[in-house]
Formats: C-alpha cells, structure tokens, sequence
C-alpha cells in the first residue's frame, strides 16, 4: 500500500472536514452524553474496522473518542485510512 502524496491528502481533508491531519494520521474526536454511549460507539467502529481489516487507534476518555487513522506498515496515510475515515463519518 502507498502513501498518500501531500496534495492527495490535502484533497482528502476538504472532503473529510472533521478530520485532521496530526504527525501522519488522520485524528477526529466525537463527544456523546456519557461513557456508556461512547463505548458503544467504540463497538461500532470495532466492527466496521474489522469489516475493512484496517484498525485505528483508539483513546476513550469519559464521554470523548479520537481515532487515529495511520497504516502503520506504509508508514502514514494510505487509501486506506480515507475509506475508514469516509465509512465512519456516516455512523454519526
């Protein structure tokens, strides 16, 4: 898998516009009402990265989750990143 070059990923944040570009990844927090509504969001995103075989990190902190999106193995963006990126923004 290829990395992205620096105008694909500049294309990818206007069509991503909640997301952000920090050292390499793709980063976007969602906040909810409460712990319990954001660990269920986690076992969405669980599921649909295991549909996609392509895994983010994942920080919970109370009512608040940032993914981080990165294909460690190409070491940073890849097409891969965007189709997580692009699937998950329509689960909110």
């Amino acid at each position: 898998m290829e990395r992205l070059s620096e105008e694909q990923i500049a294309a990818v944040l206007v069509d991503l516009p909640e997301w952000q570009l920090e050292d390499d990844a793709l980063v976007r927090t969602w906040r909810f009402a409460d712990f319990v509504h954001a660990v269920e969001f986690v076992e969405v995103v669980a599921q649909v990265a295991e549909d996609l075989q392509h895994h983010p990190d994942i920080d919970i902190r109370y009512n608040k989750v940032t993914l981080r999106l990165s294909t460690h193995s190409a070491g940073g963006l890849t097409t891969n990143d965007v189709g997580l990126a692009t699937r998950l923004d329509s689960l909110v």
